[in-house]
């Protein structure tokens, strides 16, 4: 890893002291304007016949960043039944809305009614969906038998993998179907999530034969997994290279059987990764000795970013200021989160030990901002962990305006839900 300090992608010091000054911190801050490149970008991926790019709402399910990505004409990759009723309360139409989910919905009519399409993940699923819709339309995923990702936690294809129908039982699909009428309109696949452009190509081509088996099928869905760099060390995927051969691959198979067949594509970091950072405060400094640590507490941490104790995640860090001064010392610091939590660690390498980062000398009281936090961090985060409140979200514009897009969470919404029964009452 490069010893550089890390500087800041999309804010300036001083629009960072409005947001804190302004908005508090800690805080989540979304580009409005990054988020919209991202979807051109994905939008251009190269293909034959037709192109749908659907986002993995997973990554970040805010009203207003669904909102900002149909308006650019970007579909839905939803993960659950309830994703759906949340895409469709931003506007997205159900018809625009494809549900790809390891859980059978409770009630597949009333998923169906808001004109979502059903990707079955099973057999079981598959004859579930047969029953409750015979006579119609569907998607099947399957597990090509490969997978890629940037950990094993991010692996979603091969014999480890529980997600799709093994490849090797497609007759069994097709068993199904012949009994309840059903037409197989799209096959799916999905190797990963940060996976290897090569792998992703090779699954390319083992989904194609896979559609050779299925003369209705109009769309191939290659779900998404575009490894994003966060760190400056780190590669991102071309989506121009690995799009290319693929579109190739499309090509030879109209010219073999005829049939032109749609790509869909599903990413879900790619679009919104490095649209969005964290605005934190610098609440405490301690040390372990000469032979130990210096370590910053921030005032958020794993109920914010579990993916540095989850996958052993870096992200860039940056400190702030909190009143401009002439540029300090560079000192090596472990940040640390607030929650009481020995693995709640931003600076943290393999076996989540503390991994020390080069930064500019840093006082209580300033600011830090951690980079490319777009996605899988306020949707996937710890929720309410030692009772901290969700943080809440703002979206600035190309001139630095502010726009809040999530309120922060009162402590009393915290314990809302919660049921005292009678014998406890007093």
């Amino acid at each position: 890893m490069s010893n550089a300090i890390e500087k800041m992608s999309f804010l300036t010091e001083e629009l960072v002291r409005k947001i804190a000054t302004e908005a508090e911190t800690p805080i989540f801050v979304y580009s409005k304007e990054i988020i919209e490149e991202s979807a051109q970008q994905a939008l251009a991926f190269p293909n034959a016949y037709g192109l749908t790019v659907r986002y993995a709402m997973k990554a970040n399910p805010n009203k207003s960043i669904l909102k900002i990505f149909n308006k650019a004409g970007i579909h839905i990759d939803a993960s659950s039944e309830f994703e759906i009723y949340r895409a469709v309360a931003a506007g997205v139409k159900g018809e625009n809305i494809l549900l790809t989910s390891q859980q059978i919905p409770h009630d597949f009519k009333k998923v169906m009614d808001t004109g979502a399409k059903f990707n079955a993940c099973s057999l079981h699923q598959l004859e579930e969906y047969g029953k409750a819709m015979p006579g119609t339309k569907v998607s099947v995923r399957f597990n090509p038998g490969r997978g890629s990702g940037g950990t094993k936690k991010t692996d979603v294809g091969g014999p480890n993998s529980s997600f799709g129908v093994w490849l090797e039982y497609a007759d069994e699909v097709k068993a199904i179907a012949e009994k309840y009428n059903l037409t197989i309109e799209r096959i799916h696949t999905h190797i990963g999530s940060g996976s290897d452009p090569d792998v992703w190509e090779v699954v390319s081509e083992y989904t194609l034969e896979l559609v050779e088996q299925f003369p209705d099928v109009k769309y191939v869905n290659l779900g998404g997994g575009f490894k994003v760099g966060r760190m400056a060390d780190e590669v991102s995927t071309d989506l121009q290279k690995i799009g290319v051969p693929v579109q190739a691959r499309f090509e030879d198979f109209a010219k073999k059987h005829g049939r032109e067949l749609h790509l869909e594509i599903e990413p879900g970091t790619f679009l919104i990764a490095l649209s969005g950072v964290i605005v934190m405060q610098v609440m405490d400094k301690v040390d372990t000795g000469s032979n130990g640590h210096q370590f910053l507490k921030v005032n958020t941490g794993m109920d914010s970013n579990t993916r540095p104790s989850l996958y052993n995640a870096r992200h860039p860090l940056i400190v702030v200021p909190r009143e401009p001064r002439e540029g300090g010392n560079v000192v090596d610091y472990v940040v640390v989160g607030h929650c009481c939590e020995s693995g709640d660690i931003f600076t943290v390498k393999d076996y989540g030990d503390p991994d020390p980062r080069p930064m500019e000398e840093c006082e209580i009281g300033d600011y830090m901002v951690m980079e490319g936090i777009g996605a899988y961090c306020s949707s996937m985060c710890t929720k309410n962990y030692n009772s901290y409140p969700e943080m809440g979200g703002i979206v600035i514009d190309k001139a630095g305006n502010i726009f809040r897009i999530r309120n922060p969470q009162s402590v009393e919404a915290v314990y809302i839900n919660e049921v005292v029964p009678s014998f406890l009452e007093d």
